[in-house]
C-alpha cells in the first residue's frame, strides 16, 4: 500500500513539474511582451538592409512597451495564423497594420484605431488600367487573409476579375507585378506609398480606392488588463509628443490619430 502510494505521489510530482514548465513556455513573460509581425510590410514593420526589425509600428511598440515598464520581442509570424497565434499565447499582440475589421472583433481584442489607412489598387506605371472597372478581365494579386481580400470581395469588379492570385506577403506580389505575371495589386495605401518612394517611375495608383480602414493592435480576448495598460500607453505617447514624432521620422508629418 505505501509502495502504491509512494509512486501516486511521484507521479503527481511529475505532472506537477511539467505543468510549470508548460506553463513558463506557453504562457507569456510579465516583463516581455511579445509581439507578432509580418516582417515584410514595410513601412510599418520591416527587416532592412542589416536584416534588422525596423518601421513605425516597431518603433511606436517599443515606445508603448518602454512606458509600460517592460521588454519587448518581435515575431516574424504567417499572417494566415495571426490570430492563432494570438489566441494560443504564443504572441501577446499582434501589432503591423492589422486593420479593425468587425469580424476580427469575434476574434480579439482592438485597441483604439492610431492610424487611418485604405485598400488602393497598384499596377506598373506603363499599364493602360486607370480605373477599378479596367480590371475585369485581369489578373490580380493580394496578399492571403489580409484586409485587401476583404476589401476586392465587398468590391463588385471582384466578380469581373479572370483571376485574383494570393500571396505570403506583399513583397511577393509586388514582384510578380514588375515581372507581367499580374496586371494590379490590392494592398494597403500605407505600404505601396513606401515602395513608390524607393522605387520610383516603377508603380501608380489607380483613381479609386477600394475601402478606407484603420488600423489597431489586437490583444488576445480575455486580456483586458493588458488591453487598459496598452491603451494607457498609447495615449501618453499622443499626448507628450512621442507618437508624433515616431510619425514624422517615417511619414514625414504627424498621421496618428488622437
Amino acid at each position: 500500500m505505501k509502495r502504491i502510494a509512494t509512486m501516486i505521489l511521484a507521479i503527481a510530482a511529475v505532472f506537477s513539474l511539467l505543468t510549470a514548465c508548460s506553463s513558463k513556455t506557453s504562457g507569456t513573460n510579465n516583463d516581455t511582451l511579445i509581439i507578432g509581425i509580418d516582417d515584410k510590410f514595410a513601412p510599418m514593420g520591416f527587416r532592412d538592409e542589416n536584416n534588422k526589425i525596423v518601421g513605425f509600428d516597431i518603433d511606436l511598440a517599443k515606445a508603448a512597451a518602454d512606458k509600460m515598464g517592460k521588454k519587448v520581442t518581435f515575431q516574424p509570424i504567417d499572417w494566415k495564423t495571426k490570430e492563432s497565434e494570438l489566441s494560443s499565447g504564443r504572441i501577446d499582440l499582434i501589432w503591423n497594420g492589422y486593420t479593425i475589421t468587425d469580424d476580427r472583433k469575434k476574434k480579439v481584442l482592438f485597441t483604439k484605431p492610431y492610424l487611418k489607412n485604405a485598400q488602393v489598387v497598384v499596377t506598373r506605371t506603363d499599364s493602360k488600367l486607370t480605373k477599378l472597372s479596367d480590371l475585369e478581365g485581369k489578373t490580380v494579386g493580394l496578399q492571403s487573409l489580409s484586409s485587401a481580400s476583404d476589401a476586392l470581395d465587398a468590391n463588385p469588379i471582384k466578380s469581373k476579375i479572370k483571376t485574383v492570385t494570393e500571396f505570403k506577403d506583399n513583397v511577393l506580389a509586388l514582384n510578380d507585378l514588375k515581372s507581367g505575371r499580374l496586371d494590379a495589386v490590392v494592398i494597403d495605401e500605407v505600404v505601396i506609398n513606401y515602395y513608390m518612394t524607393k522605387e520610383k517611375d516603377t508603380f501608380k495608383i489607380l483613381d479609386e480606392s477600394l475601402a478606407p480602414e484603420e488600423y489597431g493592435v489586437g490583444v488576445k480576448k480575455g486580456n483586458e488588463d493588458l488591453l487598459k495598460n496598452l491603451q494607457k500607453a498609447l495615449d501618453d505617447m499622443n499626448a507628450d509628443g512621442t507618437a508624433s514624432k515616431i510619425s514624422t521620422k517615417w511619414f514625414g508629418e504627424d498621421k496618428v490619430l488622437k
